[in-house]
């Protein structure tokens, strides 16, 4: 996605240890016109796909998921990174964070993510793909249907766009960076 690509260009900004920081208009502060745009173009490359859930993990993905939601007008599902003592049917996995370098448990209630929902997983960056198995350890436990998942920015450096590809689940990443080798940003 051409607008993205050229704001992670202008905007964004690389640390040492394959960091890219795009705080300044994604995961902080966000700019809604390009968030709007993401959804839109996300939206359009699953159009194929029968969608009647949106689910995201806390905190970076749920503004790009909601917008989807919007435009799917379906419900946003955010999987909570703590334990809440009032969230009955829960379902639960352990994610490894790639920025945190932690494990954390993350759950949703099986009310709200059941056998009778096909389910498109938002998130701002595909890194390792941590996040994602954990979502896909949720969605198989409510015996749900994973639809596809969609990034706004995927690390094609690090493995986790082809273990997923692999698995044969449809992938839409919004830009690809190749590399961040010596702190320059390089995009396929």
């Amino acid at each position: 996605m051409k607008q993205l690509k050229e704001r992670i260009l202008r905007d964004g900004k690389c640390f040492p240890g394959g960091i890219l920081k795009v705080d300044n208009f994604i995961n902080h502060q966000m700019d809604p016109i390009l968030m709007h745009e993401m959804a839109q173009e996300i939206v359009r490359r699953f159009s194929n796909h029968n969608i009647n859930k949106v689910i995201t993990i806390e905190a970076s993905g749920i503004a790009p998921a909601i917008m989807v939601g919007a435009y799917l007008n379906v419900p946003v599902l955010f999987a909570k990174k703590k334990m809440p003592s009032t969230m009955e049917n829960m379902l639960k996995t352990e994610v490894f964070s790639f920025t945190k370098n932690k494990s954390y448990p993350v759950c949703v209630s099986g009310d709200y993510l059941t056998t009778d929902d096909r389910v498109l997983f938002i998130d701002d960056f595909l890194a390792n793909g941590n996040a994602a198995m954990g979502i896909i350890d949720l969605i198989t436990q409510a015996g749900a249907t994973l639809e596809g998942m969609g990034f706004l920015i995927e690390k094609g450096f690090q493995s986790g766009g082809a273990k997923l590809r692999e698995q044969g689940i449809h992938v839409e990443s919004l830009a690809i960076i190749d590399s961040l080798d010596n702190c320059t940003i390089t995009l396929k």
